[in-house]
This record gives C-alpha cells, sequence and structure tokens, in this order.
C-alpha cells in the first residue's frame, strides 16, 4: 500500500527501534503517519533510523525511551506524544521479551517481567491513548500478539500466557470501543527472524553442527509449514490494511501471519 492513508495521523509503535516494530513503523510512515518509536539501542543509530524515515516518507518522527515495565515511564512517553504531536491515533503495542525454561524451573523474576512487558504495558498505553481516539472518535489499536497467543509450545509459559491474555484483552476493547470510529485487533505473526530468533537459529547451527541456512530451515519446519520466514514488512503492510477504511468493521481479530503454523 502506497497511499497516503494516514497522512496527519500519528503512530506508536513500542519496541520500534529494530525487527517487527521497525518494520511497522516503516510502513505506517509510507501511509503518511507521522510515527514516534520507541525503544533501546545506541542513540546515534536511533537518529539515523529517525531521519532516514522522515526523508524517504516526508514524515515527522519523535522518540521516547520509555521502559515499558514501569507505568510512569509508560505515562511519560503518552504525555510526550500529546505535548510533540497532538497524541496517537495509531497505537501499536509491539514491545516484547521471551525466556524459554520449565514451569517449575522459571524465574519469578522472569515471570514478573514477561507479563510486565507483553501485556501490562499495552493495558496502560491504551487506556491512556483511548480517551483522545474517543474524542476524536477516530483511532486504530494493533497489538502485536503471537501465534503463541493462538497455540502453545512448551517451556514458554509466561511467553504464552501473555499472548494469550493480550487477545484476549484486544477482544474486551473492541466490544468497549464497538460503536465508535476506533477499532482494535491482534496481528499474530509466526516465525520472523528478528535478532532474537537470528540467536534462536545460532544456538542451534552450534549445537546440532548445521550450518545457517540448515538451521533455519530445521526451526521453520518444526512448526511452520511454509517453511518461509514471515518478514516485517508484511507485517507492516497488514498493520497499514488494519488502520484503513476497508478494515473499519474489523474488531477484535486475531489475525495470524504464520505460514501455517495454527492451521495444523
Amino acid at each position: 500500500m502506497t497511499t497516503a492513508t494516514l497522512r496527519g495521523k500519528t503512530a506508536l509503535v513500542t519496541g520500534s527501534t529494530s525487527g517487527i516494530g521497525l518494520g511497522i513503523a516503516r510502513k505506517l510512515a509510507g501511509a503518511g503517519a507521522n510515527v514516534i518509536l520507541n525503544g533501546f539501542g545506541d542513540a546515534d543509530e536511533i537518529r539515523r533510523i529517525r531521519e532516514d524515515i522522515s526523508a524517504a516518507f516526508g514524515v515527522q518522527t519523535g522518540y521516547h525511551n520509555a521502559d515499558l515495565s514501569i507505568a510512569t515511564e509508560i505515562s511519560a512517553m503518552m504525555e510526550y506524544a500529546q505535548a510533540e504531536f497532538g497524541g496517537v491515533d495509531v497505537l501499536v503495542n509491539n514491545a516484547g521479551i521471551q525466556h524459554v525454561a520449565s514451569v517449575e524451573d522459571f524465574p519469578v523474576e522472569k515471570w514478573d517481567a514477561v507479563i510486565a512487558i507483553n501485556l501490562t504495558a499495552c493495558f496502560h498505553t491504551t487506556r491512556l491513548a483511548l480517551p483522545l481516539m474517543r474524542q476524536k472518535n477516530w483511532g486504530r489499536i494493533l497489538n502485536i500478539a503471537s501465534v503463541h497467543g493462538l497455540v502453545a509450545s512448551a517451556s514458554k509459559s509466561a511467553y504464552v500466557a501473555a499472548k494469550h491474555g493480550l487477545i484476549g484483552f484486544t477482544k474486551t476493547v473492541a466490544l468497549e470501543t464497538a460503536q465508535t470510529g476506533v477499532t482494535c485487533n491482534a496481528i499474530c505473526p509466526g516465525w520472523v527472524l528478528t535478532p532474537l530468533v537470528q540467536k534462536q537459529v545460532d544456538a542451534r547451527a552450534e549445537r546440532d553442527g548445521l550450518s545457517n541456512e540448515e538451521a533455519k530451515k530445521a526451526l521453520l519446519l518444526e512448526k511452520q509449514p511454509s517453511g518461509e520466514f514471515v518478514t516485517p514488512d508484511q507485517l507492516g503492510e497488514l498493520a497499514v490494511f488494519l488502520c484503513s477504511d476497508a478494515a473499519s468493521q474489523i474488531r477484535g481479530a486475531a489475525w495470524n501471519m504464520d505460514g501455517g503454523w495454527a492451521a495444523q
């Protein structure tokens, strides 16, 4: 999609200094939205990303380094969006972390952190964005869940619980805004070759004596029948569609883009 359907709107994408979040932010900018980035990383690199987006798409960019595990920092980020951009029209809750361990071995502090970033932060951003969206009678809330919001995998209890919870939260917000111009939906990616997933590929290659390409294929075919990674660009195109007028009656959906993972 290349038409400027979001011109004059502002999109806040959490966890958007790399990976899926950055791919979505770029596609929203390509549709005309001003974008506010959030996440950690090298300050010079983040400045370069902002400048690149502004130059490529002719939009304004912002950045806030809120730690999404801290409610007061989320409030400060939303206040920044209001002060600098007049508020948030498109909220993309993308930031997430992962920890892998069996339930009985799962560190309590890791459980709390996964739930805080992957679920509770989405509640805080949403509750703070909704009043202005209701006032304008227009808004789009996109929660980047996961195929793990639809199905489970062993040793990922906190992540699976958070992502299932996020889909339930999505449905509730969709019902509460059903007679307004605000929509709320979830996108559920399968394997995407993010830096986090590349680490899993590298670990498998080392463990099993495989090449990197062989390790990628082995990882994919365990779960993702297409044998291909979902790309951040594809997820960004779906996000743009869900922001469009054509998607105004898509409400409370959990839209999986997973190469057939959840179809099994």
